[in-house]
């Protein structure tokens, strides 16, 4: 159905083109309505549907492997189409979980090189960016504006 090496490569640059659009937004507030959905929508919708595509042609990987034991997750991603499948699942998710700290970050009103370091952590390591940015969220204690972050 899909080529995992393919889904790869675009998927990749896919997410890439989502969070330097996050990372302008941050700065550019024009560029906000026509950043904030495709990275938090569009863009994760596209690699959910490459990724729904793997698993559909990669269902035999899925026979020798599972997510019981760290083995079998092994085997399961000694497989292309379920490797691919796992990157794009953190592309998707990282960059969703990046468009989310930017709005809730700009929404609560907190300076946009407060939010900038959880956006290349999240990136490139999920959740500790996710924290990050919670930490400095709790630490500065800003409520959302009432205004939203988008005008």
């Amino acid at each position: 159905m899909i080529d995992p090496a393919s889904a790869f490569s675009l998927g990749g640059l896919l997410a890439m083109a989502g969070w330097l659009g996050l990372l302008v937004s941050l700065f550019v507030r024009q560029a906000r309505p026509y950043a904030w959905p495709v990275a938090q929508l569009l863009i994760p919708a596209l690699l959910a549907l490459a990724y729904l595509l793997l698993l559909l042609g990669g269902r035999d990987a899925f026979a020798e492997g599972g997510f019981g034991s760290i083995a079998e997750v092994r085997a399961l991603f000694a497989h292309d189409a379920a490797l691919a499948a796992g990157w794009l699942h953190y592309l998707a998710f990282d960059l969703f979980v990046g468009a989310w700290i930017v709005r809730d970050g700009l929404g609560r009103g907190l300076h946009p090189l407060f939010i900038l370091p959880a956006l290349p952590l999240t990136f490139l390591f999920g959740p500790t960016g996710l924290l990050l940015y919670l930490a400095l969220r709790l630490a500065l204690g800003r409520p959302p504006e009432s205004a939203g972050a988008s005008s």
